[in-house]
Parts: C-alpha cells; sequence; structure tokens
C-alpha cells in the first residue's frame, strides 16, 4: 500500500508530524521516519493499529488522545 509523506507544520516554537496510522508491519519503517524527524512524543488521534512497544523501545514517548 502506498502511504502519502509525512507532513511537517511549525507553529511558534512547537512542531507537529502528520502521517498515516502504520500497522506493526510497517512500525519499523515508520519508527525511523519518526527518528529523521526527531520526534520524541507521539500523539495517536486515531484507533491504535500498532504494538506502542517498539516505538517506546526507540525513546519515543506515546500518548492517546482523548
Amino acid at each position: 500500500m502506498n502511504r502519502p509523506a509525512p507532513v511537517e507544520i511549525s507553529y511558534e516554537n512547537m512542531r507537529f508530524l502528520i502521517t498515516h496510522n502504520p500497522t506493526n508491519a510497517t512500525l519499523n519503517k515508520f519508527t525511523e521516519e519518526l527518528k529523521k524527524y526527531g520526534v520524541t512524543t507521539l500523539v495517536r488521534v486515531c484507533d491504535a493499529t500498532y504494538d506502542k512497544a517498539p516505538v517506546e523501545k526507540e525513546g519515543i514517548h506515546v500518548l492517546m488522545a482523548e
């Protein structure tokens, strides 16, 4: 499946990276992409489609939006 490229948005001193929702099968590539952009916190705004443990193992904090 072809996924859209991430979109980076800056506002004042904050940066946001908007991405597709990965699956466990695409999680390694997704995590590498996050690291490339220097992501330290990931906020899930959709239903979870992957295990967050491998992402957190890479030092990225995962939060679930309420």
